[in-house]
């Protein structure tokens, strides 16, 4: 029993914190700037206003998290991001890939949490900060579930909260809206009709019940349907993220009007849900029930902070690398029109560029202030390139950048500023890549420290046979393979099928810029005629003039069938010239106007389990996964495969990396296939498989004689293995024990 006399006032109590880096937001950005720099020895606060991780990932909001596959809608192959993203991508697979967005809470609460170093605070909000001349001291923070308020004093501050409280609060520059055309030559800035911000959205999910479900509305729903102008659109059928376009609050402030932003959005949903249920219009509704509504809205676009790069719609469209890259975006330029759901205009503008897009450095500080790292949607770009940075697993390879950055800055007495210089940003892009993230047209020098590699044996593609299936070649489709440079192409024999004699043509395509999969030149072209079943062989007299992939791509040819095969290898695929209406209205990009973008086909692949691959016979063996390629520090299939895979009879791949003096090992880490093409949205939408069927599940590496690791169920491509007490060897050897379902395939192991 306590008793409390009464007194004139009380204050609530204070809980003071030390740390070397503050991360305010727990978004996904947030998170992975937290988790980067504990892993690089940092001590850690993390503060986030919500009882949850994940910002509008999580079960609050329940958007999926995508980011550079663009729902596997666009170019870019093999793009999926890296790191601690990647990782987190890989993990929800594993345990939720049924695609439950309380359970994607719980993986990012659990790595949180079981991060040395990193101290998280939930449900709490900053409302102050304490700055010495250019530098921010401190912050003040209050929780209203236990009343406490905290003070953390730290030497670093990345600010991840969405909005831009640390950065607002200490009086960053900043920009809200769109910039005229003629700032940055920016031809898709939008003009006032169309408006110049995103707004905020609220989903919401169905259940079908076994019987009749009644719904009376609430007063404040939306009475007039035809308010909407693109309410024929509505179904029964659609639920959650298929519902992103019921968007509002693009012409109000998104941070201060975000509660009446939030009750219009209310209005919108019941309003809608009223119309689907009671309007007659969908009969089979009756039985539906909602099952979830969004508290909060998801918010898409509030204030911009200034670094000294401010990335604009050219970086995107040219695909401009920047000498301090650190890491990419791949999502289409994806911009809204202000009035949201109440508009005349489409839902979305999207325009992709043709490949992949590098994100520099200097777009992740504030140019105002000596120690605030900027990441997620607060960083240094236009509107325009904005709308395609903003998304989530983009957002969170920024959190990361901004994580490893704060170590360096740490460790060696740095400004980001004065980290940006050319002569040091190389070391973030060397600790980024080995710890596993990609950056596109980079490599990592020197993965191994010098070793020589051996291998137990080597696949050399040269027969791929039929399994007796068929595909119909009613659309355009193509092979997309490696060459090397100097190489001639090798002919490809091909089996096809046709119900009436006819011609097929078949080109072979490549892309302007190395690294892209925008097959826009025709190299060669052949034409085969097809009659009844037989072997074709396509011969392209052709030789390249550097590393590239390069597309076989058959014209599309009613009553004509090819060859399938059982054989699935990383590094090749089939795609087809296809629509992925989530992300795009035509198999082309249609630029109808001037906004400064391409137009160019779209070939994409299937997802898992609906990939398909060709059977086909090559005149000369294709050898792409040479042992060598373990050496050249590139973590993806770009320009070649990049990667080692063994031979079909050997039952006990290895793999062993030698020094001809011993080699002081402090940590492994091994970078193999999970295959990045496959998008791994996080909620709502389920996948075919908990862990794709390359990845090596059960490995052993020796040390000389001695193992220093076995792994068993593993599920993520990037493994990486930290020595208590570092030891000396001349060789290390990897040992395949088992994997997914089919052939290993490895990258690399980066050797610290």
């Amino acid at each position: 029993m306590k008793i409390y006399p009464q007194n004139d006032a009380r204050t609530f109590p204070v809980t003071p914190l030390t740390a070397d880096l503050l991360v305010a937001g727990g978004g996904l950005a947030g998170l992975c700037a937290a988790l980067a720099a504990a892993r690089d020895g940092l001590n850690v606060v993390l503060i986030q206003d919500r009882p949850v991780l994940g910002g509008n990932a999580s079960s609050e909001v329940r958007l999926w998290a995508n980011g550079a596959t663009s729902h596997m809608g666009n170019n870019n192959r093999w793009a999926r991001e890296g790191g601690i993203m990647g990782e987190i991508m890989e993990e929800n697979l594993w345990r939720n890939k049924e695609g439950n967005p309380v359970m994607f809470d719980l993986v990012l609460l659990d790595l949180a949490k079981s991060q040395t170093g990193l101290t998280l605070l939930l449900n709490t909000a900053v409302y102050d900060v304490e700055k010495q001349g250019s530098r921010i001291t401190a912050v003040s923070a209050f929780n209203a579930i236990n009343e406490t308020f905290y003070h953390v004093q730290a030497g670093q501050f990345c600010d991840a909260t969405g909005d831009g409280v640390l950065g607002f609060l200490a009086g960053a520059e900043f920009r809200e809206g769109a910039e005229d055309i003629d700032e940055l030559g920016e031809k898709m800035a939008p003009g006032d009709r169309f408006g110049h911000k995103l707004g905020h959205s609220i989903y919401f999910y169905t259940k079908r019940t076994s019987g009749p479900v009644t719904f009376v509305a609430p007063s404040f729903a939306l009475k007039d349907i035809t308010e909407i102008p693109r309410y024929r659109r509505l179904t029964s059928t659609l639920n959650g993220c298929d519902l992103w376009w019921l968007e509002w609050g693009g012409r109000l402030d998104t941070v201060h009007q975000s509660e009446e932003i939030k009750w219009e959005l209310w209005k919108i949903v019941w309003g809608v849900w009223d119309y689907i249920k009671n309007s007659g219009e969908f009969p089979d509704a009756d039985n539906l029930t909602i099952e979830w509504v969004g508290a909060i809205p998801g918010k898409r676009e509030s204030r911009r902070f200034m670094g000294d790069h401010l990335l604009c719609q050219k970086d995107i469209i040219e695909q401009r690398d920047h000498y301090d890259a650190v890491a990419y975006g791949g999502w289409s330029i994806d911009l809204h029109p202000a009035d949201g759901v109440y508009s005349t205009h489409d839902g979305c503008r999207q325009f992709h560029s043709k490949g992949t897009y590098t994100i520099p450095f200097r777009s992740l500080y504030s140019r105002s202030l000596d120690n605030l790292f900027l990441t997620g949607r607060l960083i240094s770009a236009s509107h325009v390139a904005f709308g395609s940075a903003r998304v989530m697993c983009t957002c969170g390879v920024l959190g990361e950048v901004a994580g490893r950055a704060a170590a360096l800055c740490h460790t060696q007495q740095l400004t980001p500023k004065m980290l940006a210089h050319p002569g040091r940003i190389g070391a973030l892009q060397q600790q980024l890549q080995a710890t596993g993230c990609y950056i596109p047209r980079q490599r990592l020098e020197n993965p191994a420290q010098g070793a020589t590699v051996t291998t137990s044996s080597e696949l050399i593609l040269t027969t791929l046979e039929p399994n007796g299936d068929w595909l119909p070649l009613n659309a355009r489709m193509a092979i997309v393979m490696p060459v090397k440079s100097g190489e001639p192409f090798p002919d490809i024999t091909f089996r096809l099928r046709s119900h009436a004699p006819q011609s097929i043509g078949v080109s072979l395509l490549g892309s302007i810029k190395a690294g892209n999969f925008t097959p826009e030149l025709e190299y060669a072209r052949c034409t085969l005629a097809l009659a009844d079943e037989q072997d074709h062989r396509c011969t392209f007299a052709w030789t390249s003039d550097r590393d590239q992939y390069v597309f076989i791509a058959f014209d599309a040819c009613d009553s004509a069938e090819i060859a399938l095969t059982d054989v699935h290898l990383p590094g090749l695929m089939t795609v087809f010239n296809s629509l992925n209406a989530r992300v795009a209205k035509h198999t082309r990009q249609v630029v109808e106007g001037d906004f400064g973008v391409d137009e160019f086909d779209f070939w994409l692949p299937r997802r898992h389990p609906h990939q398909v691959f060709p059977a086909l016979r090559l005149s000369t063996p294709l050898r792409c996964y040479a042992a060598g390629q373990l050496l050249n520090g590139h973590l993806r299939p770009e320009q070649q495969t990049n990667g080692w895979i063994p031979a079909d009879d050997d039952l006990s791949p290895q793999v062993v990396w030698r020094w001809a003096n011993p080699q002081e090992i402090r940590s492994l880490t091994l970078i193999q296939d999970h295959d990045f093409d496959n998008a791994m949205e996080t909620v709502q939408m389920g996948h075919h498989q908990a862990v794709t069927p390359h990845c090596i599940t059960h490995y052993r590496l020796w040390a000389d004689e001695q193992i220093i690791a076995e792994v068993d169920n593993n599920h993520h491509s990037v493994c990486e293995h930290h020595l208590t007490t570092p030891i000396m060897a001349r060789e290390v050897k990897l040992e395949i024990l088992a994997t997914a379902g089919r052939r290993p395939a490895v990258y690399a192991l980066h050797v610290r």
